[in-house]
């Protein structure tokens, strides 16, 4: 969901660019060892994921997975995302240079968001519970990074009002394709790799074990 350049009031340009970098430190802050191939596999997952979009006005229709990267990643998902959007305007023209800071913080907020709101719903020993709150995490990311670009939009000028109201109904597809995508990338996490998750943290204590 790129922004490009030259479609935002510089106000807007810079009070997204600032935000960013607050993001990506705090986020660089947080990325451990132990999280740094997972944010390379999600930042990867982002960028080709994003390959395949339909240009709408001053913005554009794609798959983010952004909330996967939230519930996994957390905070680091702002630099994770942040080299993705870099590298796709660098080697393809997607969005631009100077919206880099909005489009990282329309996308990576969001993942963030949906980490402390749906993460320990992830960590439920019931897999259905779990994949419920999946699918809540995938459609709701894209739901708030579709209303921060439209809200980006408006915030530069009435004339792209239209424009903002079509970037968020047209994502209303790719929220249920994302909701399953994540209920299907959570399903198979927590058979192969639970500890993304922090699930089966605690060692079982069985009677007579003591």
């Amino acid at each position: 969901m790129h922004i490009v350049d030259g479609a935002l009031s510089h106000p807007v340009v810079i009070g997204g660019a600032v935000l960013a970098v607050a993001g990506i430190a705090k986020g660089l802050r947080e990325l451990d060892m132990e999280r740094i191939p997972a944010a390379g596999v999600l930042s990867a997952t982002f960028f080709v994921a994003a390959l395949v979009h339909v240009p709408i006005g001053p913005s554009s229709v794609h798959l983010i997975m952004n909330g996967l990267a939230g519930i996994v990643l957390g905070w680091a998902a702002f630099p994770a995302l942040f080299v993705g959007l870099l590298l796709q305007a660098v080697f393809f023209g997607f969005g631009g240079i100077t919206v880099l800071g909005v489009n990282t913080l329309a996308i990576a907020l969001p993942a963030v968001a949906v980490h402390y709101l749906c993460r320990s719903g992830i960590r439920s020993e019931r897999i259905g519970v779990a994949a419920v709150w999946a699918g809540l995490a995938g459609g709701f990311a894209i739901a708030m990074t579709a209303a921060l670009v439209a809200f980006a939009l408006t915030l530069s000028g009435q004339h792209y009002l239209v424009a903002a109201k079509l970037v968020f109904f047209a994502h209303l597809p790719i929220m249920a394709i994302e909701a399953m995508l994540c209920v299907a990338a959570v399903t198979l996490i927590r058979q192969v790799k639970p500890e993304l998750f922090g699930v089966f943290d605690e060692p079982v204590v069985r009677s007579g074990d003591a």
